[in-house]
């Protein structure tokens, strides 16, 4: 059986170690491979390398950085249909939406192309007589990514761009679920021409982990995935003295008001609610209807888009699926047991994935789109993120006790309103506690020059991911002061007849 090693130092790394965990294709739960689960010296081999290697790449012109970018932007395209197959294998999700995971990390990848202005710098002249200040935007080191099953491309590439542009070394941690892109993503930076031991992956568990926030080589830590993880990620690397940036969990809502154009918005809860599974930190899992009216219209027309869609495997011959299957079956079973919940505390279950059947694919992770009306803020639906295809409708008076209920919910990753009124719209926008807000846009992601980030328990640290803040997570900033005495000027003058570069 095929088994996914390590990368390291621009090479495969066969692990020695006896640890392995099962990888499954999750639309016929068969496994398909294998992947070390590493060492603690193993995953320190890989921070060597990392350090090793950082004092040449730092030292690097951010041109020749971004020209290795640029490369590497045009192996991610020319392999586009390669890698969305492979994660479609591995995650599950629809071959459309592995290629719209593929085509918002490669934004990111186009951003850190402009490395050399991003990090430029600021300069002062003349602060005091014949003194001049200017400040550096220098990299920290040995980087590190810990990174989820949903999103194997986009999730490390809104990190290791960034970092490897501005001078950093880095170090991936994927999920041990779906490993195998985190390895071709290194041998196509190797390509690009990035040198051996600039970026890395090491494969396994929590003791590869936590060699990776403990090792004092390491300088920084990126994270994204669930609350718990995010808060035990962020408490030891910060106490062992790392920059640190982790991302969780998140229940986001979205307000559905009366002069909302219905259909539009019908439309795009669909897709947000149920697009990639609802394995999305960003999915809408709760949609609040502002009047009974309005529930009731939306409840309607859900349920007709509800029994039009398409379950089934990632990649067909004939028409595209609307949605794939879950990661594992631990993952479905978790997910029939909110389900359940829901049923038992007194919501309304008007759709039930629980007993959908794929033809052909009768042991694969499937459980179909499951819609809740009468969702009260007390059930356990309502207050935890359940990651699957359930969508949880809750009825309200009125706006503010929309507002409320978001405001006052422990998440605040993302948030969406759809109405026609634009006094209301601003006004949500500017009193709404979540991290990125759409306006009749349901799931607000954005664009890599912004940043993207929640607030509350949805993320621990001050910066975000990707955009300007991605560039002040991966360097410090160094104040330079200087004043030149005056002095004999020694003058040597060659002639040269070329244009001059930036070599």
């Amino acid at each position: 059986m095929e088994t996914v090693q390590n990368f390291i130092n621009g090479r495969i790394s066969e692990s020695h170690t006896q640890r392995f965990a099962p990888v499954f294709n999750p639309a016929t739960g068969e496994q398909t491979r294998q992947v070390v689960l590493s060492s603690a010296e193993e995953t320190a081999e890989a921070v060597t390398a990392a350090d090793i290697a950082f004092p040449t790449w730092a030292k690097t012109s951010p041109l020749k950085r971004a020209r290795i970018m640029f490369k590497f932007k045009a192996l991610l395209e020319t392999n586009m249909d390669k890698l969305a197959r492979l994660i479609s294998s591995e995650h599950g999700k629809v071959y459309s939406d592995a290629v719209g995971e593929l085509t918002r990390g490669l934004e990111v990848v186009e951003f850190a192309c402009g490395i050399p202005h991003l990090q430029k710098g600021e300069h002062s002249a003349n602060v005091g007589t014949g003194v001049d200040s200017h400040s550096l935007m220098q990299p920290l080191g040995v980087c590190v990514g810990i990174t989820p099953f949903n999103f194997p491309a986009m999730v490390p590439m809104w990190m290791f761009p960034i970092a490897l542009a501005t001078g950093n070394t880095f170090v991936l941690k994927p999920s041990e679920k779906d490993p195998s892109l985190g390895i071709v993503l290194g041998e196509l930076l190797k390509e690009a021409g990035l040198p051996d031991g600039v970026f890395n992956v090491v494969n396994g568990d929590k003791e590869a982990v936590d060699v990776l926030l403990t090792d004092s080589r390491v300088q920084a830590v990126s994270f994204v995935g669930s609350t718990p993880i995010a808060e035990y990620i962020y408490s030891t690397a910060s106490a062992h003295g790392k920059r640190c940036q982790a991302l969780g969990g998140a229940k986001n809502h979205c307000i559905l008001m009366p002069d909302a154009d219905l259909d539009m918005a019908a439309n795009a809860i669909m897709g947000a609610a149920f697009g990639a599974a609802g394995e999305r930190c960003m999915a809408l899992s709760v949609a609040v209807a502002v009047g009974d009216e309005t529930g009731d219209k939306l409840i309607e027309k859900l349920r007709k888009h509800i029994d039009a869609m398409r379950v089934g495997p990632g990649i067909v011959d004939g028409p595209e699926n609307d949605m794939g299957p879950v990661i594992s079956a631990p993952h479905k079973a978790k997910i029939c047991d909110y389900i359940q919940s829901g049923i038992e505390q007194g919501a309304t279950l008007l759709v039930d994935g629980r007993s959908l059947s794929v033809p052909g694919y009768e042991n694969g992770y499937f459980v179909g789109p499951t819609l809740f009306d009468n969702v009260s803020p007390a059930m356990t639906i309502y207050k935890e993120e359940i990651f699957g295809p359930v969508l949880a409708v809750v009825r309200v008076p009125d706006y503010q006790t929309a507002l409320e209920l978001i405001n006052h919910h422990e998440y605040g990753n993302g948030t969406a309103i759809f109405t026609r009124d634009g006094e209301t719209a601003r006004q949500f926008s500017e009193d709404v506690w979540a991290g990125m807000v759409g306006i009749n846009v349901p799931i607000p992601v954005p664009m890599a020059f912004h940043s993207f980030g929640g607030w509350k328990r949805s993320v621990f640290g001050p910066l975000n991911v990707h955009g300007n803040d991605g560039v002040r997570f991966y360097t410090r900033m160094k104040t330079v002061t200087s004043r030149w005495p005056a002095s004999l000027r020694l003058e040597q003058h060659t002639s040269s007849f070329t244009m001059p570069t930036m070599d």
